[in-house]
């Protein structure tokens, strides 16, 4: 399955949805030594190296939950007593006409118009809301004018992926940088931006060949992101988990 349109389902079961060129699977997991279910994507190749997670915090207990989408391009997790788990608010008041559901080849889950693929008309997308990976295209920083937050949180443990106790987001204060968070307490700070890296990189440490870097600051947000120079190394990101507990 490749997109998913107001009626269709993905049901606990093997049920799954694919990105274009098959690199990433959303669909129903548990984690290891876990017997509840989430809803998650990964990479096909690597069913066991979970990217995102939707209801990281709120399990559905067996094997009946049920993804759809309605005609408000609304995404809703259900439970077997049609509960609801877990629900996306999309983040535009406009009224979709032919909202679908997909997975870009990226790892990104969107919400949006059929022909529309300008991602700053999305209706939602999941790397708005990371979870322990940073996967190419997602942001660490703030937005100024709404407040809301894009940073990155461990799991609690291997087999319970609601969040963990360190978290990597965006200083705003002074020279704004990257740091790492065990609660409250910040525990590495990488530096400001000196217009190429993170200044708290090692002199010695060699720039990774696969990836470029951004760091943005303006009247409406302050954000680093990293982009794949090639498609074709995105596998190496399955090894760029943040696992600290």
């Amino acid at each position: 399955m490749k997109i998913i349109t107001p009626g269709d389902f993905i049901k606990d079961g093997g049920e799954t949805l694919e990105s274009e060129n098959g690199t990433f699977e959303m669909g129903f997991f548990s984690p290891e030594n876990s017997n509840n279910r989430y809803v998650g994507i990964w990479y096909k190749f690597s069913n066991t190296t979970v990217v995102w997670v939707a209801n990281r915090e709120v399990p559905v207990s067996d094997n009946n939950g049920v993804l759809s989408l309605d005609n408000n391009g609304i995404l809703t997790l259900f439970n077997e007593t049609n509960g609801v788990v877990w629900y996306t608010n999309p983040n535009t008041s406009r009224t979709p006409h032919e909202p679908v559901l997909q997975l870009f080849d990226s790892g990104n889950l969107v919400v949006k118009e059929k022909n529309e693929d300008d991602s700053k008309n999305f209706f939602w997308e999941s790397f708005d809301f990371p979870c322990d990976n940073l996967l190419p295209g997602m942001k660490i920083g703030i937005n100024l004018i709404t407040g809301f937050e894009y940073y990155i949180s461990s799991w609690k443990s291997s087999d319970d992926p609601s969040q963990g106790q360190y978290s990597l987001r965006m200083d705003p204060h002074g020279h704004p940088q990257v740091v790492l968070k065990k609660g409250s307490e910040t525990v590495y700070r990488a530096g400001s931006w000196d217009g190429h890296y993170l200044s708290a990189r090692k002199p010695d440490d060699s720039p990774i060949p696969l990836y470029s870097y951004n760091f943005v600051i303006n009247e409406n947000e302050i954000y680093f992101k990293s982009e794949l120079k090639n498609s074709s190394f995105i596998s190496s990101w399955a090894e760029l988990r943040f696992q600290w507990n």
